[in-house]
């Protein structure tokens, strides 16, 4: 907006397409990440309808334990060196949780892959 030289009250998209994303991010229906797709979107096609850009483009965040599981088991044995540099340094972990909202087109719930991963690998639950 600030490259357009508008404000909320001038630029294209509504107060209730603002309020619309924001609702679907606090019920996980979509992540920040797609959130700002989302917006990008609005603004360029003015819909009035941020849900309707979600359903119709299949945008909905992945929450699914059984389909996550999967992703992340793809993820980790494909990089087995990165399984023990994460289990000596817990925190690198993080680079599994990147490469599993990669793989979703960053779809995944990011907290559920980080549980999910840090099941796998057995490390505490809070990092």
């Amino acid at each position: 907006m600030n490259k357009s030289g508008l404000t909320i009250a001038t630029g294209p998209v509504s107060a209730k397409a603002n309020a619309e994303i924001v609702q679907m991010i606090s019920a996980n229906t979509i992540s920040s990440k797609i959130a700002k797709d989302v917006l990008d979107i609005e603004w360029a096609e003015r819909t009035g309808s941020p849900k309707q850009i979600v359903e119709s483009r299949g945008l909905k965040q992945l929450t699914d334990d059984s389909a996550l599981e999967a992703v992340v088991d793809q993820v980790v044995m494909g990089n087995p060196e990165r399984v023990d540099e994460v289990r000596a340094k817990p925190k690198a972990a993080a680079w599994f949780v990147g490469q599993v909202m990669k793989a979703t087109g960053g779809k995944a719930n990011p907290q559920k892959v980080n549980a999910i991963l840090r099941r796998r690998l057995g490390l505490s639950p809070e990092g």
